[in-house]
């Protein structure tokens, strides 16, 4: 049996080493901070942000039990696209990949421009500090894009999620004869409804037709400015236009328009 001295010995050894271990999962954890942080540094006038967001409100579940959860999806392909077509397009300095950023992250307010995608699908919920978070970035300038929802029980997924975040703010109906949205840059007098990949199948006649799950809806919200705050795309998908660009099944029509509309929120929400 150990003597008094070896035992005290001992237990000096054991607080040298948990000593150790706090002080090495310290100097990980501001390391792994700090490179978050490098890789939020600006690189270009403009940087896409993509919001992240836990499915189903459940932390750490992703689509098909993957971690990458569904506000990933069309990632990187949209980006890769819609780069190329706003440098051609426009004089913006675009970087040429997003940011991907949790709506607890401080780094949100310094993107004018936020990209939501598939929040029914991935049956957003945002908790009460997120819905806070987010209210506090739209009020002060921010711009949210709301993508490739479809049906009923998805918009409704959208509203709920929305009357948290800005409880007391109408949903509104958009067009080309009252918002400055669809005139920024280019006039957009005709809401094509723009469809995703997996909506597109070949007629009879060999041509490709689309169908989806019913007619659009291009809504927003508004602050008490007149600032449109937020755009919303319901029954279309845009980015996924941007992502098929080069597919020769996709309709080159239809990404045409959808770099002209993403666009004029990109120019719209960097100018007001």
């Amino acid at each position: 049996m150990p003597g008094p001295s070896q035992m005290s010995k001992a237990m000096g050894l054991l607080f040298v080493c948990a000593v150790l271990l706090t002080m090495a999962a310290s100097g990980q954890t501001q390391s792994t901070d700090k490179e978050q942080t490098d890789s939020m540094q600006p690189l270009a006038e403009f940087h896409m942000a993509r919001m992240i967001y836990r499915d189903g409100g459940a932390a750490n579940r992703g689509r098909y039990g993957m971690r990458r959860g569904w506000w990933a999806i069309d990632y990187p392909e949209a980006e890769q696209h819609f780069h190329a077509g706003v440098s051609r397009l426009t004089n913006i300095n675009m970087a040429d990949d997003s940011h991907h950023i949790d709506l607890m992250n401080d780094a949100l307010f310094d993107h004018p421009w936020l990209f939501a995608q598939q929040i029914g699908q991935g049956q957003w919920d945002p908790t009460v500090e997120e819905a806070a978070r987010l209210r506090d970035y739209l009020l002060k300038g921010g711009f949210l894009v709301i993508d490739d929802f479809h049906n009923d029980s998805q918009w409704l997924i959208m509203m709920n999620a929305m009357t948290k975040v800005l409880p007391g703010y109408p949903v509104v109906t958009l067009g080309p004869e009252r918002d400055e949205v669809f005139h920024v840059l280019y006039d957009l007098d005709a809401l094509t409804q723009i469809p995703g990949r997996r909506h597109l199948y070949r007629a009879a006649d060999g041509t490709i037709q689309a169908r989806l799950e019913g007619p659009q809806k291009w809504a927003g919200i508004y602050d008490h400015k007149g600032r449109l705050m937020v755009a919303i795309n319901f029954n279309m998908d845009m980015g996924d236009a941007w992502e098929h660009a080069d597919d020769p099944i996709y309709p080159e029509p239809m990404t045409a328009l959808a770099y002209r509309f993403g666009i004029n929120y990109v120019i719209y929400a960097m100018t007001h």
